[in-house]
């Protein structure tokens, strides 16, 4: 995706001073306790995002676990990133250059970027990889995602409890597994409270394209939806909501200040502990390949702050659904469930295991589209 689009490297905080001259020093220039010791170099941490960082959306919550992970590790880490890398050949180059520029550990935050990561790994032995929401590992290549379908099943309650057309317009980029989890979760969640809810997609086959999104918005809003969310990385669509006066529910981060007479609240996703412990973990030598996927209670995902508008009713039941998800005592995916067609897809008393959501390739009842 945004393949006319240039990338840009720009460096994390400064490194920190490797070497001083002392004098009145000891033979050598360092003190007694130090002579023939040469202070460690800092560990080149590098970050590849999908879109421009701006100041909201998925690539500015990874930005912000960055900053929060040099600021934590300051002096033992140098950080740099590269925005808004196209998915396919751009990214290896990006990736390969990060690898061969003595990056010791590159954290790559888009599902398709996946390949390439995967590929550059196997070249650079001796490197460690992180890439974000996908499934390939190697020995020096792990994992992480969230549990986005959390966040989403509790907007979903929202949205649900407070259309007035029964009608909400939802805007997704591409129909992989994490985009069908979480469309899913939105839905059942809204027709548990309100069975008369119908979930409306429109796709915009991009991550991050404002002008596709709003125009996505637009056309839900002319369909009758009167609470908007998305799958896409920009602001347009709650920027949309809030020209017309239709509700929405932003998505990575708490976008209300695009949308402060409108936007509802936020699905967001917290990176910053991720990236901090991860780091921390290269940094000791105890860091091995794996695959990590929070939720709600690691506080990966969470709720961006009410708008007055939100009923008191409704935070407390979205509360009390939130902690029991976070207990494991609740899952957004327990039966029974049907598929678009009518046809049982979870059996009450059952519940998706993790290796089924994973690959969820289906709609649920109540949604409008095809995967």
């Amino acid at each position: 995706m945004n393949t006319t689009r240039r990338t840009v490297l720009r460096a994390g905080l400064a490194a920190p001073v490797l070497g001083l001259g002392l004098p009145g020093g000891l033979p050598g220039g360092l003190p007694g306790g130090l002579r023939g010791a040469r202070a460690a170099a800092p560990l080149k941490v590098g970050f590849v995002y999908v879109a421009p960082i701006g100041d909201a959306g998925f690539t500015y919550q990874h930005e912000l676990g960055r900053r929060a992970m040099q600021a934590a590790l300051n002096g033992r880490v140098q950080s740099s990133y590269v925005e808004n890398v196209s998915e396919g050949a751009a990214a290896e180059q990006v990736i390969h250059q990060m690898a061969a520029n003595g990056n010791g550990l590159i954290y790559t935050t888009s599902f398709g970027f996946m390949n390439p990561t995967y590929k550059v790994a196997g070249m650079f032995p001796k490197v460690k990889f992180e890439h974000c929401t996908g499934y390939k590992r190697r020995v020096n290549m792990g994992t992480y995602s969230a549990r986005f379908y959390e966040g989403r099943y509790l907007a979903g309650l929202i949205a649900g409890r407070m259309t007035k057309s029964n009608i909400i317009g939802y805007v997704v980029a591409f129909p992989i597994p994490e985009v069908v989890q979480g469309v899913n979760a939105f839905t059942i969640a809204a027709r548990s409270v309100n069975p008369k809810v119908q979930v409306k997609l429109v796709w915009t086959s991009s991550w991050f394209d404002p002008g596709k999104e709003r125009a996505a918005a637009d056309t839900l809003i002319s369909q009758g939806a009167d609470i908007l969310t998305n799958h896409t990385d920009s602001t347009a669509v709650v920027q949309a909501g809030e020209e017309r006066g239709v509700k929405t529910i932003s998505y990575n981060s708490d976008m209300s200040k695009y949308g402060p007479k409108t936007c509802l609240t936020g699905v967001t996703m917290v990176w910053n502990q991720y990236y901090i412990d991860t780091t921390k973990k290269v940094l000791d030598g105890t860091w091995k390949s794996g695959d990590v996927w929070g939720g709600v209670k690691s506080g990966m995902v969470r709720l961006a702050p009410y708008n007055k508008l939100v009923p008191d009713a409704v935070r407390k039941e979205v509360a009390a659904r939130q902690a029991a998800m976070a207990n494991h005592t609740f899952s957004p995916f327990q039966g029974p469930i049907l598929d678009q067609s009518g046809k049982v897809k979870v059996a009450k008393g059952t519940a998706l295991t993790d290796p089924q959501i994973l690959a969820l390739n289906w709609f649920v009842q109540g949604v409008e589209g095809k995967v």
